[in-house]
């Protein structure tokens, strides 16, 4: 499960930054593509901040689609399928505008 993985480089991150301070919220954005199954790294948040400074840390996580521009015919797809085709034409000839993302959004931290 590279969930895990994923939830201790993001507290790792978040410890660090946070310079001390009591982090309560932290955003994630993921993309479509990154094959990160959502309910799997909230459960492996709940796992790895058990009984740790972040136990009552929330993890918020925004689900980037999956969107491609066509070189083509330039129309924009969103992707239902991990595919990189254009949806109108069919052709492969496309950039990935969005999709790919793991970004550390931002976080809060408890005022004192």
């Amino acid at each position: 499960m590279h969930e895990l993985a994923v939830c201790e480089a993001i507290a790792e991150t978040v410890r660090g930054r946070a310079a001390g301070r009591s982090p309560a919220r932290i955003q994630v954005r993921i993309g479509y593509l990154r094959q990160v199954v959502p309910d799997s790294l909230l459960f492996s948040w709940e796992l790895l901040t058990a009984d740790t400074d972040l136990e009552h840390c929330k993890l918020d996580i925004e689900h980037v689609p999956a969107v491609v521009a066509c070189r083509i015919c330039g129309n924009r797809t969103t992707l239902e399928l991990p595919i990189l085709v254009c949806g109108s034409c069919g052709t492969a000839d496309v950039e990935l505008v969005t999709g790919d993302e793991f970004d550390l959004a931002s976080f809060d931290v408890v005022a004192t």
